[in-house]
């Protein structure tokens, strides 16, 4: 009993090693946006803050409220390439699993290869196509350019989840009386709802946290998201820290926020989705 009481110290004692180390660079994020200009250079650096003052808050959120703005527009962004995401990838992932469609193999390898595409690559051709259907500076074409990633993200996460369900649960409700929509909507959705809200919650992240489309679709601040608007405060002769991290705290709120609340789903479905096709 002594040697497991140890081993299991001893696991305790590595997990919240590896937590504090993880969860450092969090603290030193709000740590520089509570500390003073006099202060931010101090060498050797305060490990706990001096002088704490909230005054990059009130002046990046109160007296100028161009960074409000800024959420509202990633806000926008991001829910919408989570809908359009979900919206897509579930009749996808739907036929890629619980359908016969010549060609499954090759569908598959091609979401894969979209999947690997580092946006920088794709950020000069969207630029030249979008700005031929007038989808420059608008947020249509900042969601749209995110579903580059966050589509096929989608349709290789859900599809397993697809794969797990029973094989007669489509006919067991035809004999019930359900249509194929009825019985999608009714019976096969439900029961995927880990899965759809993982995929959600990433795909969210994925618009949440653009750069390289948003400042290459972009040229007014009416569509730029919070990525571009922490981007200010970087210049020429220096870098505002103590701005610059009292923006990306409040800008690590929502996500912080989402995976807090949807713990349960997101681990459930990350889980639930890791089986062998």
């Amino acid at each position: 009993m002594t040697k497991t009481k140890w081993r299991s110290a001893g696991a305790t004692l590595i997990g919240i090693l590896i937590m504090i180390v993880f969860l450092f660079p969090v603290y030193w994020m709000v740590k520089t946006s509570v500390t003073p200009v006099t202060e931010l250079y101090h060498n050797p650096p305060h490990i706990l803050p001096v002088a704490a003052t909230f005054e990059s808050y009130i002046n990046n959120f109160v007296r100028n409220q161009d960074m409000i703005g800024y959420i509202g527009n990633s806000f926008i962004i991001a829910a919408g390439t989570m809908i359009l995401s979900l919206l897509l990838s579930i009749p996808a992932a739907y036929a890629l699993a619980r359908l016969s469609i010549k060609g499954k193999a090759m569908i598959m390898i091609s979401v894969l290869s979209i999947q690997m595409l580092p946006g920088i690559m794709m950020a000069m051709p969207l630029y030249i196509m979008f700005s031929k259907v007038h989808l420059i500076d608008n947020f249509a074409g900042l969601i749209f350019a995110d579903l580059i990633h966050s589509l096929p993200f989608a349709i290789i996460t859900l599809r397993p989840f697809f794969l797990a369900l029973p094989g007669g649960l489509e006919e067991a409700a035809k004999i019930d009386g359900c249509n194929k929509f009825t019985s999608f909507t009714k019976i096969i959705l439900p029961l995927v709802k880990p899965g759809l809200m993982t995929v959600g919650a990433f795909c969210f992240l994925f618009g949440w946290g653009d750069f390289i489309f948003a400042l290459t679709l972009t040229s007014s601040n009416e569509v730029r998201p919070l990525t571009l608007g922490l981007y200010r405060f970087i210049g020429q002769y220096g870098t505002e820290w103590n701005n610059l991290m009292a923006v990306a705290t409040l800008a690590a709120l929502p996500i912080i926020i989402i995976f807090v609340s949807m713990q349960k789903y997101v681990v459930g479905g990350v889980t639930a989705g890791a089986m062998k096709d």
